[in-house]
């Protein structure tokens, strides 16, 4: 993580003002899950306050849940995200497919509102970042490398959240996304690997970017909701050519004995060759 996001405290110097300052940071999504702070001294030096205010501070942002102090370890940012939906409400979710069809549902109309306000409202850093992170997609995607594919598929939906500049949805649609990095509403392997699904994602994807890019929230909204709707019949797709498979596989087990008994049977009626 780069050191110089946490600015000199000009003014009272009082761990009210650091706490305000790291708060920001977080809400903003600047400083994400897992980022580690630098150690007190270096944090002190650039916030310009002493070690015991800094650490006043640090103890009110532990104490709020936003942060993680490891003995030894160093101070990290505590997981918010997660807390949005607790382990038992994800199962649950997970068990019933009602809740992938809304969560489908949910995500074509915000990510659509999502897109457009990015079109409206992304800086140039913001398109860097993009620009970035879609040429990573297209690599991985030249590398046939499933993984690191779906990794930056959800890298590059959480940036768009980023270039929206709306506190809400970015948080809201980071919670969203964790559900589907960790796999609770559907298997993406199954979507990725239906024919011609990788390259009509892909696709997709520079579509949302150059309409991002292009300042055009109009096409951005579009073409965001048009994604989530290939998504959700790939989806659907998947798991029928799936139940195909499995019953075709049953099938073969269950008729193997009887086939192979025919085929023995079939032999034996053969009459001896002349000698």
């Amino acid at each position: 993580m780069t050191t110089d996001i946490f600015a000199r405290i000009e003014h009272s110097r009082t761990a009210d003002e650091v706490v305000h300052q790291i708060e920001i940071l977080v809400l903003e999504g600047i400083l994400r899950v897992g980022d580690r702070l630098p150690g007190e001294r270096e944090l002190a030096k650039q916030f310009h306050v002493s070690r015991p205010i800094l650490r006043e501070a640090l103890k009110v942002l532990e104490s709020r849940g936003l942060l993680n102090t490891q003995h030894g370890g160093g101070t990290f940012v505590a997981d918010v995200i997660g807390q949005v939906f607790t382990r038992p409400v994800m199962e649950l979710i997970g068990r019933h497919q009602k809740a992938t069809l809304d969560y489908l549902e949910y995500r074509r109309e915000v990510e659509g509102v999502t897109v457009e306000f990015a079109a409206r409202r992304a800086t140039e850093a913001d398109k860097a970042l993009l620009t970035r992170i879609i040429g990573a997609m297209k690599a991985a995607h030249q590398k046939d490398d499933f993984e690191e594919e779906a990794t930056i598929d959800v890298e590059f939906h959480s940036a768009i959240g980023e270039c929206a500049h709306n506190i809400i949805l970015l948080h809201t649609l980071r919670s969203c996304y964790r559900l589907l990095a960790e796999g609770v509403f559907y298997n993406r392997a199954m979507v990725y690997n239906l024919p011609g699904a990788r390259e009509k994602l892909l696709e997709q994807h520079v579509a949302i970017y150059d309409a991002v890019m292009a300042g055009n929230p109009d096409s951005g909204r579009r073409a965001a909701q048009a994604h989530i709707d290939f998504v959700a019949r790939a989806m659907m797709d998947a798991e029928r050519s799936g139940d195909w498979e499995r019953v075709s596989q049953l099938r073969l087990q269950q008729r193997a004995p009887d086939l192979s008994g025919a085929s023995t049977k079939a032999r034996m009626k053969q009459p001896e060759a002349a000698d």
